[in-house]
């Protein structure tokens, strides 16, 4: 079964986690986190993988990771997303997933990090709409014939 952490003690998991880091990484998680709100109010927090801020709506959006000299933002479908600012600049061999690091020294493209968190968002929810529309195949009948 599976526990779902409730969104107030997610929030404050990762308030705490910033807190925690008291330096530049948590001021730009903090950052990103609202830049993210203010994208798509309807995002949900949620707190996976000791210790990983999660970002969903309709699926997972993207991470919000944290490591000694980046803060890095993982976007869960990002090989399927147009990225005309060239937000991306790590994982980008993969089929899937793409990064943002962002290095002490960044400037983060606020309009376009809004843009990207916001066409994540569609895409996520359209995956889920077809996967909900999409018919069950037909079971291969127990019963034998004759």
């Amino acid at each position: 079964m599976k526990r779902t952490v409730p969104v107030e003690s997610t929030s404050a998991f990762i308030d705490a986690k910033i807190n925690e880091l008291g330096d530049w990484r948590g001021k730009t998680l903090a950052k990103v986190r609202t830049l993210i709100h203010k994208a798509d109010p309807e995002i949900v927090e949620e707190w996976k993988w000791m210790g990983t801020p999660v970002f969903s709506h309709g699926g997972i959006v993207c991470t919000g990771e944290t490591y000694k000299n980046v803060v890095k933002l993982t976007f869960a479908k990002g090989a399927a997303l147009e990225d005309p600012a060239g937000l991306f600049n790590s994982s980008l061999d993969g089929n899937v997933r793409r990064a943002i690091d962002i290095l002490e020294s960044d400037k983060v493209d606020e309009a376009a990090l809004k843009d990207l968190i916001r066409a994540a968002v569609a895409l996520s929810l359209e995956l889920k709409t077809m996967t909900k529309s999409k018919p069950n195949p037909p079971r291969a009948s127990s019963k034998l014939a004759g």
